[in-house]
């Protein structure tokens, strides 16, 4: 019997004739007419108008009060005292009195802000040790070497927490009052534990085991960062499940805000006596504050903000906004076409010209 000779040429290259391989499958080819898209435009421009007109009156439902105290009230002798670098370790205390003109229902938030300060910046974030944070011991007394420059004190011995991120805590305190109608002068209690996220006291900061030692005692051999007044373990003596790495105000300072204008929170309303059982009273309030953090080296503002929040959110216009922006955008979208399809589509002889 004869040899079966092989295909050559460009016959050995051919596809099988299949309907897949020789694209005969069947397919939907969908025409696009001025009947089926432009009622879609429409109908978008409906529901991004309706979805924005919801979320602005969302917003509008919230409250918010901000007071810039940078050099108002009394603060503005600290705020001069803290221009000099030699004075940053003496205590300073100012007044400020304000006026909420409406009664804030519900859960207030009591929040610190500041201005024109860059947390963002790559060198800042990554210098800090998690390893350290998460209560490694073998990390505690030998940090990271992204914590140079603030990675050994001046005695020689290691920073706990190290890195610029810890070392630049916003450590201004307040106290807040509430003058009522009889001139009688009510603390406004500030629930100051709660404030972070599960996950940040179980996982990402931790204390390193203590055992049968004290805190003070794991943490011997190390230093405070350069700015604080006090060591890491005794930020909150009178909370003890608030203490060393796990901390309130170390955590919600350590999450990173995205822009140089940023507020973070201090501390909720807790709503158990009168007259707060409603949430924050109209009248007139002051705050005393301890003022310690200095903004003038990088031409900052400080700030506190009261404010109630929805399902949403605080009181952020952005989102509602581009709702109603997109709105309008596809509307006149909309609207162009339609007057192109009328002038020179809607018979098709226009178009053929």
């Amino acid at each position: 019997m004869g040899k079966v000779k092989a295909k050559s040429g460009p016959l050995a290259r051919r596809p099988d004739n299949s309907a897949f391989k020789q694209q005969r499958l069947p397919a939907l080819s969908t025409m696009l007419t001025a009947n089926t898209v432009l009622p879609f435009f429409y109908f978008l421009s409906l529901i991004s108008l309706v979805l924005g007109v919801w979320l602005l009156l969302t917003v509008q439902s919230t409250q918010e009060f901000k007071m810039d105290y940078t050099d108002a009230g009394t603060c503005d002798k600290c705020f001069e005292k803290r221009k000099n670098a030699s004075n940053a370790a003496q205590p300073c205390s100012c007044k400020v009195v304000f006026e909420l003109k409406k009664n804030f229902k519900g859960d207030v938030f009591f929040y610190y802000g500041l201005r024109n300060f860059h947390q963002n910046l790559r060198r800042y974030m990554i210098s800090r040790d998690d390893g350290q944070m998460v209560g490694r011991k073998n990390r505690l007394k030998t940090p990271s070497s992204y914590c140079n420059p603030f990675i050994k004190g001046q005695n020689g011995l290691p920073i706990a927490p190290c890195g610029a991120a810890a070392n630049s805590i916003f450590n201004d305190s307040f106290i807040l009052y509430y003058h009522g109608s009889s001139a009688s002068l009510a603390r406004v209690p500030l629930l100051r534990q709660g404030l972070t996220w599960y996950t940040d006291k179980n996982i990402k900061f931790r204390n390193p085991s203590t055992g049968n030692m004290t805190l003070a005692q794991v943490f011997e051999g190390t230093t405070k960062p350069p700015y604080w007044q006090k060591p890491v373990y005794e930020r909150d003596l009178l909370d003890p499940n608030n203490n060393g790495f796990i901390n309130d105000d170390l955590i919600v300072w350590m999450r990173e805000a995205a822009f140089p204008n940023f507020k973070k929170l201090y501390g909720v309303l807790h709503r158990a006596n009168t007259p707060f059982t409603h949430g924050l009273p109209a009248g007139n309030y002051s705050i005393d504050i301890s003022y310690n953090f200095p903004v003038q080296y990088f031409h900052g503002r400080k700030e506190v903000v009261l404010a109630t929040l929805s399902w949403f959110g605080g009181q952020n216009h952005f989102l509602p906004v581009a709702y109603l922006v997109t709105s309008g955008l596809i509307l006149l979208l909309a609207v162009v076409l339609t007057v192109v399809w009328w002038k020179f589509g809607k018979d098709g002889r226009n178009m053929e010209e």
